[in-house]
């Protein structure tokens, strides 16, 4: 199913190449047009995607001010977390900002497979945590970007930059 021109990074999301392979035997390539959907905020979250090429914006919708972009993910990053926890439901929408390639991969079958090989589910959960502090990261500093006031900058301590006294 996966040739070798299909095959992303070995190093994607830091899976060993033995782990990738499992993840991307789970898979099947897919496209997506630019401008497309990929998944809608609040619909049902039952796949991920390991991106090939093109780019994906993460967005959400803010009442009063419309879609706002949270993350751009590319070339060998992880898409979509919110299948690994109950209501399994979409937090962001995803669009694609230009013709994009993916491997899918079916939540059900990784949540089978990762039960079946608990040392295979805990590299994928470590990956998933490590796209999912990215994405907390991006929507942090996109925050501070919206609400941020000029002179509030220099008095502003976060628990990367804490305050010594």
């Amino acid at each position: 199913m996966n040739s070798p021109a299909s095959e992303p990074d070995p190093s994607v999301a830091g899976l060993d190449p033995e782990h990738l392979r499992v993840l991307l035997g789970l898979s099947r390539l897919v496209e997506f047009a630019a401008g497309a959907s990929v998944f809608r905020e609040g619909a049902p979250a039952d796949r991920l995607w390991v991106v090939h090429h093109g780019l994906v914006q993460l967005h959400t919708h803010v009442p009063g001010r419309g879609d706002v972009p949270i993350d751009t993910v590319g070339a060998g990053d992880l898409l979509g977390w919110s299948w690994m926890t109950a209501p399994y439901q979409w937090h962001f929408a995803a669009t694609a900002l230009s013709a994009s390639l993916a491997h899918e991969i079916d939540a059900a079958a990784l949540r089978e497979s990762s039960e079946a090989d608990p040392v295979f589910g805990y590299a994928v959960a470590c990956a998933l945590s490590g796209a999912l502090l990215d994405r907390l990261q991006a929507t942090r500093a996109r925050l501070l970007d919206l609400y941020a006031t000029p002179d509030a900058g220099s008095q502003r301590t976060t628990a990367a930059s804490p305050v010594t006294t």
